[in-house]
């Protein structure tokens, strides 16, 4: 008779919660409808919380973190959960290579619901500490405020690298950092004070890029492992509009060619195989080794009257940066002629493994193109294939590596279809890539309120010491230097 009240009052007591209730739970063979959704995803251990709300706005809800060594709750009364920064770290920390259950319970009047727990991986592979990109409004010709800033991946802290306020809300754009070193970058300014700003180490320079031979100034850009170095394309870039269509704009290049600026010389070289008007030549990146350039290139046909049957191939050359000269002949990775389909974007992970590309049905612009969508190749088998982990039913466009090799950050327009927003996915060293997350905030409603888009995503080591002041002088009282350009023979 004891024993048996014993076993009574002991499971009395597991189901008593600290509060002095008990815990009776509708379960759910479902899992929450949460957002951002990070149901299943891989995440770095040095990674910011992943603030989410759930779906329904309950009156009180709970959620419950649990790790191998530790656990986190948080209680909210709208559904909004955020999560403690000092003891998620703690918990990633402690986590590398396991994975946390999150479990969630709402309660709504007197019925209480559990979800089915979820999981997230915690890779113990980190990611670069912060990445940077260009915000502004999705609109297509008119713009005012824009800029350049540098988001630490480990908070939320975001600071600005450059605001166009600073120099009469000019254009600003294509930012490029060499081998993601916060102290060596270059972007462009359009419009007023035009030039291209390059900084390496303590000094900035102001650029005059074009010469009579380039149909352009400088625009699309790749450094240089060497930091010597930085290959650009010069296009001739126009748009227009379509009265009903599901890509609302086209933009498209009528001429285009890749060149390579030598840093220390201020003189732009190219060859024959990349300077031709037989062929549009556009997307530079360079191998980690230095000694290979990849690019995309498409027959010159009439623009814009032929703009849906331009397709361009993916082809590398070599490049001999003691000798400064390009090799003799082309090859082809990806032949559009063979496939029906357009290469832009080829971005080589720095271990040399991979290459990802975005591929959609026509032109090189694909951050327009609902279509697009991102592969990957293999340069050592030659084997390409989509990554059907990463791509949705909307646009995958522009991307870049982490200096480990072992994280994606891409342009993504999935949660609506007008805005892009920064995801980021783990990339095993077989190629597998794990499922998309969305750059976290601390504000669950962040992206329903942000009125911007995240432009050229790009990872860097650390954070790019403040000198915006420093450029606005030189781009505003700097008349630049003139480069040269070279023909190789």
């Amino acid at each position: 008779m004891k024993l048996y009240n014993y076993i009574t009052l002991l499971g009395i007591l597991v189901i008593i919660s600290c509060t002095g209730k008990s815990e009776h739970f509708q379960e759910e063979s479902n899992y929450p409808v949460i957002t951002p959704d990070y149901i299943g995803v891989t995440v770095p251990y040095n990674i910011a919380p992943l603030n989410f709300l759930i779906d329904g706005s309950p009156s009180r809800s709970q959620l419950i973190i649990k790790g191998v060594e530790g656990i986190i709750k948080v209680k909210s009364k709208v559904g909004k959960f955020e999560i403690p920064e000092k003891r998620w770290k703690e918990l990633l920390e402690n986590s590398k290579g396991q994975s946390l259950e999150f479990s969630v319970i709402v309660e709504n009047g007197t019925e209480k619901i559990k979800y089915k727990s979820f999981t997230v991986d915690v890779s113990p592979d980190p990611i670069d500490k912060y990445i940077a990109y260009r915000l502004i409004p999705p609109g297509y010709e008119l713009w005012s405020k824009m800029g350049i800033y540098q988001r630490n991946l480990e908070s939320y802290t975001q600071t600005a690298i450059y605001e166009n306020r600073l120099s009469s809300e000019n254009c600003v754009n294509c930012h490029s950092f060499s081998m993601q070193n916060p102290d060596n970058m270059l972007f462009h300014m359009r419009a007023k004070f035009p030039g291209t700003i390059l900084i390496r180490d303590e000094k900035i320079e102001k650029l005059n890029t074009k010469t009579d031979q380039m149909i352009s100034a400088l625009v699309y850009p790749s450094w240089h492992p060497s930091g010597d170095f930085v290959a650009f394309s010069v296009n001739k870039t126009m748009q227009f509009f379509h009265y009903n269509h599901k890509n609302r704009i086209e933009v498209y290049d009528a001429k285009s060619d890749v060149v390579v600026y030598d840093v220390n010389k201020h003189e732009v070289l190219s060859s024959p195989l990349l300077f031709s008007n037989s062929s549009f030549e556009t997307f530079p990146t360079f191998s980690p080794d230095g000694k290979t350039l990849f690019f995309c290139t498409a027959d010159s046909v009439e623009m814009p009257q032929q703009y849906n049957n331009v397709k361009y191939s993916l082809c590398k050359v070599e490049f001999d940066p003691e000798k400064r000269r390009f090799g003799e002949k082309i090859d082809t990775l990806y032949n559009s002629k063979f496939h029906d389909k357009s290469v832009s974007f080829p971005r080589v992970s720095p271990d040399g493994k991979f290459l990802v590309f975005t591929l959609s049905k026509y032109g090189n612009f694909s951050i327009w193109h609902k279509d697009a969508d991102l592969w990957l190749l293999d340069l050592a088998t030659g084997e390409y294939k989509p990554m059907e982990n990463v791509n949705s039913n909307d646009v995958e466009s522009y991307h870049s590596w982490s200096s480990n090799s072992r994280w994606l950050v891409f342009s993504s327009r999935r949660m609506d279809g007008l805005y892009t927003r920064p995801f980021f996915t783990h990339i095993d060293n077989v190629g597998n890539a794990s499922k998309p997350f969305l750059l976290p905030q601390k504000n669950t409603d962040f992206y329903d309120e942000f009125m911007n888009s995240y432009n050229i995503p790009e990872f860097i080591k650390d954070k790019v010491e403040n000198r915006k002041f420093d450029i606005a002088e030189t781009a505003k009282n700097n008349k630049g230097i003139d480069v040269t350009f070279s023909m190789q023979k």
